[in-house]
């Protein structure tokens, strides 16, 4: 077992200076959940289907197009299809790219240039990506999703689903304050499956090759510089793991293998090939992976790249700690050999579990989407299943050869498996009774500082509050002190002016973390020196 050199509270120190712009910000009315959205194309010429096709082998160019969405126009867009495995010659539901700005640089929606278009394959609920991502965006960075229904040369081509761009500069703007840092995806396809003195078919694993032509073969460079920050990030994870949070925000690496384990969404790193992620170098020198493609999500794809396809049980009882032995996917087992961060990651997963799958708050999000695209499948020319299966998509399993299980009838047995799993079964401490001591009443001493208190149960082993005077600035960290029947108390003092702190609060017991705000990656306690003088 190695050991890592930072303690917790270093640790949230160093990796927790949340992302720049806060995911709580309000979707554009393009990417809202509550009103399918409407995409009309209109091309010149009605063999359109077959120049699309032609391009998509001969170049990546674009073919030309009139753009409508939600009554703007847009001239002179550009259209491709788009995706690997969903992708069909000749087919008449194929997934679209369309850049909006092609002949003219200005064109936009809502700072938007770029439109990605799902054709959700192997998803008979269609509701796969959309609840995937609004999942994801509660733990780390990653895309609005929702729905469009699509008309081409006035026929109604489908409904399909729409998801904001990750190479979207507006996407990397939001979440990172800055959108031209090294940026790389991994690749889904390989360009060369044999290359000499590199490690071959590892795809985006991070496996450490010396050569940048192993990343340049297992990742595309979406950035003009950044394949040195690339190779160095697989070196210190692979050789020296215990600086790994130099160059890696390890917290939001452990959200993303606990949602790619709690939702058994296999077409990830979590899977045989380790794809579907991106990774962006934000301003703080750390890279971030960037979730992609959950139309496989919810145990749709079945294979861990030991053997054949997961049968449908092994999917439900999919072990929480996948990979965690496993060299060839460091991501996770360099991650996962520190305790610290074993319990960490162990603590998100407990926490998706339980915000939306014991209670079933995912089941009833599925529902209400369902019951609002449900007119627009039924008359979809194009769809993919029939609606007897969309309807039996959440408590059935659809296919007699795919087997696609339904969400329900999957993920109600994911969760009772899960909390009886003996590595999530401990409760972590409760974190209650929060307050912040303001002015005595009738006295005229003002407070200048902040006093902290709070009550933990569950035998917590350390408490820590994490601070900051501006949300812009990194968190700093001071342990609670224990003030006896479980009392935990912890005073900061502004030393040049502060009016303001915004915090939360960390409690560690034998087995697990726990949070106060839960939600303390977009959301922090706050409190000034003029509401507590009141």
């Amino acid at each position: 077992m190695k050991k890592f050199i930072l303690t917790w509270s270093l640790f949230l120190t160093a990796c927790l200076q949340i992302i720049v712009s806060q995911s709580s910000t309000t979707a554009p009315d393009f990417y809202k959940t509550d009103q399918v959205q409407d995409i009309r194309i209109t091309f010149d010429d009605d063999k359109w289907q077959y120049i699309l096709d032609s391009l998509r082998f001969n170049g990546d160019d674009y073919l030309k197009a009139t753009v409508v969405i939600n009554g703007q126009k847009f001239e002179g867009a550009g259209i491709q299809y788009r995706g690997t495995k969903s992708f069909r010659t000749g087919g008449n539901r194929n997934p679209f790219n369309i850049r909006l700005n092609y002949t003219d640089e200005s064109q936009n929606l809502h700072g938007y240039s770029t439109i990605k278009l799902s054709n959700a394959l192997r998803d008979p609920s269609l509701v796969r990506e959309v609840l995937g991502y609004e999942i994801a965006r509660s733990y780390m960075p990653a895309p609005w999703a929702n729905y469009a229904r699509l008309t081409i040369n006035g026929t109604y081509y489908g409904l399909m689903i729409n998801i904001e761009s990750v190479q979207d500069p507006e996407f990397r703007n939001r979440y990172f304050g800055s959108y031209g840092n090294a940026f790389f995806k991994a690749n889904e396809i390989l360009e060369n499956k044999d290359v000499a003195g590199c490690k071959n078919n590892i795809y985006g694993s991070l496996q450490y090759d010396e050569a940048a032509k192993c990343y340049t073969n297992n990742f595309e460079k979406l950035s003009e510089h950044g394949t040195k920050e690339l190779i160095e990030l697989a070196k210190i994870l692979n050789q020296t793991p215990d600086k790994i949070e130099q160059v890696l925000d390890v917290d939001v690496t452990l959200w993303m293998h606990a949602f790619n384990n709690a939702l058994i969404n296999l077409s990830s790193y979590a899977g045989n090939r380790s794809v579907n992620y991106y990774l962006y170098k934000g301003l703080d020198g750390k890279f971030r992976p960037i979730i992609w493609d959950m139309n496989l999500a919810f145990g749709s794809y079945k294979n861990i790249g030991d053997g054949s396809d997961l049968k449908t049980r092994q999917l439900y009882t999919l072990d929480p700690l996948l990979h965690a032995d496993n060299t060839t996917k460091p991501l996770i087992s360099q991650l996962l050999a520190s305790p610290e961060y074993k319990k960490i990651y162990l603590s998100h997963l407990r926490t998706i579990v339980y915000d939306y799958f014991e209670n079933e708050k995912y089941l009833e999000r599925a529902k209400a989407l369902q019951a609002m695209i449900r007119e627009d499948v039924s008359n979809d020319p194009n769809k993919f299943y029939e609606m007897s299966d969309f309807d039996a998509s959440l408590d059935k399993v659809i296919g007699g050869k795919s087997k696609i299980p339904g969400l329900e009838w999957l993920m109600s047995k994911r969760a009772e498996f899960l909390k009886k799993h003996p590595s999530l079964s401990v409760f972590p401490s409760e974190i209650k009774d929060i307050a912040v001591t303001g002015r005595e009443p009738m006295s005229v001493k003002q407070v200048d500082n902040f006093n902290i208190t709070t009550e933990v149960g569950q035998f917590p082993k350390k408490v820590t509050l994490m601070y900051r005077f501006d949300e812009s600035k990194k968190f700093s960290a001071v342990n609670m002190v224990s003030k006896g029947d479980g009392k935990y108390e912890a005073t900061v003092t502004p030393k040049n002016g502060e009016r303001s702190i915004y915090y939360y609060i960390v409690a560690e017991n034998a087995s697990m973390f726990s949070y106060s705000p839960a939600n303390y990656m977009w959301e922090h306690h706050h409190t000034t020196l003029e509401e507590l003088n009141k």
